[in-house]
């Protein structure tokens, strides 16, 4: 079981705001899951994977998959308070899930 974090790399956040949209994406997609998937991902360590995309059209590649495999997911709009516009989707949380079910669809993506 995991979660996987996916940040645009195009947007050139610093690294507490790309903190703080992850954090956005991990408990929005929590939030969102089963609770005894929750149960089991907690109970192996609840493991967390970041990677990067380059851009809006490929994360949405990426959200639309993940909706039609069923996972668990959030995607983040900024509220534009800092570096990024209001509106801008800067980064997608899914699961947790089964590593397998996850990577079929994240697997090729780089770490951030």
């Amino acid at each position: 079981m995991k979660q996987v974090i996916i940040v645009r790399s195009d947007l050139k956040m610093g690294k507490g705001k790309i903190a703080a949209q992850a954090c956005h994406a991990s408990i929005g997609s929590f939030k969102r899951t089963e609770e005894d998937k929750i149960r089991k991902w907690e109970l192996e360590g609840s493991k967390k994977v970041i990677v990067s995309v380059n851009n809006l059209d490929e994360l949405l590649e990426i959200y639309r998959a993940v909706k039609e495999a069923g996972i668990s997911n959030y995607l983040v709009r900024d509220a534009g308070h800092t570096q990024i516009p209001a509106g801008t989707i800067t980064c997608l949380g899914i699961g947790p899930d089964d590593d397998e079910k996850i990577d079929k669809i994240t697997g090729d993506l780089k770490l951030l």
